[in-house]
């Protein structure tokens, strides 16, 4: 499922997004300050920004978040509402803005606009393979693979962006989070899962390959060989 992280202050503001966004399918991701929200950010699809963080700045944290990750969408919150400052927050990075008081199915309308204009699909299908987000199921020929959360979100994220080769480490903050110890031999032992259950061959992948150096990436018809890195 898309990761929408909640940058905010306020416990109030957090949780109120958290619960309309959590019936809406999102899993959601929370950070009271630009630092916290730094490390967050690798694993998110979406980011909801406050302007007046404690510390580091929303506007600020926006800046960062597009220079190192360009494609990420920004939805900036902010009491701020007069032109210049939504002029500074949209050349900051910020992809869309809303203003306080706001209503929380507005912000969840704006968050699935952001994530659409991005590309991130509810359904993937791919040959006989085929996964569905929003229900979180993975078929092959009809039939259900039987996957474990971490599992479907491991394949998820590789099917999403075909030909995109993905090193241990960006698997393990995407999929398992920044928190999570850097074992990269998880990622391996979970690939290993899913090719059994895909019927895959790791020699002649129809679906996960081995890159080696990197690491794995989702196959693609008429792909090169000079891998991709996110």
């Amino acid at each position: 499922m898309p990761s929408v992280l909640i940058v905010d202050d306020d416990p109030a503001i957090l949780e109120i997004l958290r619960v309309y966004l959590r019936q809406e399918g999102f899993r959601v991701l929370e950070a009271r300050d630009g630092t916290r929200a730094l490390s967050l950010l690798p694993q998110a699809d979406v980011a909801v920004l406050d302007w007046m963080l404690p510390g580091l700045t929303g506007l600020e944290l926006a800046r960062r978040a597009h220079a190192t990750f360009p494609e990420l969408p920004l939805l900036m919150l902010t009491a701020r509402d007069g032109e210049e400052d939504k002029l500074r927050g949209l050349e900051g990075g910020a992809d869309d803005y809303v203003t306080k008081p706001f209503s929380p199915r507005e912000v969840v309308a704006r968050v699935k606009v952001l994530l659409r204009r991005v590309g991130v699909r509810e359904v993937i299908e791919h040959g006989e393979l085929r996964l569905d987000v929003r229900a979180r199921a993975a078929t092959l020929r009809g039939e259900p693979l039987g996957l474990s959360k971490l599992e479907f979100d491991l394949l998820f994220t590789l099917a999403q962006y075909p030909g995109l080769a993905w090193t241990r480490e960006r698997l393990l903050e995407r999929v398992w989070g920044v928190d999570y110890p850097r074992m990269e031999r998880v990622v391996d032992v979970h690939v290993t899962g899913l090719r059994r259950k895909l019927g895959d061959d790791a020699e002649r992948p129809r679906y996960i390959e081995t890159v080696r150096g990197v690491g794995y990436r989702f196959r693609e018809d008429g792909q090169d060989e000079s891998p991709r890195t996110p």
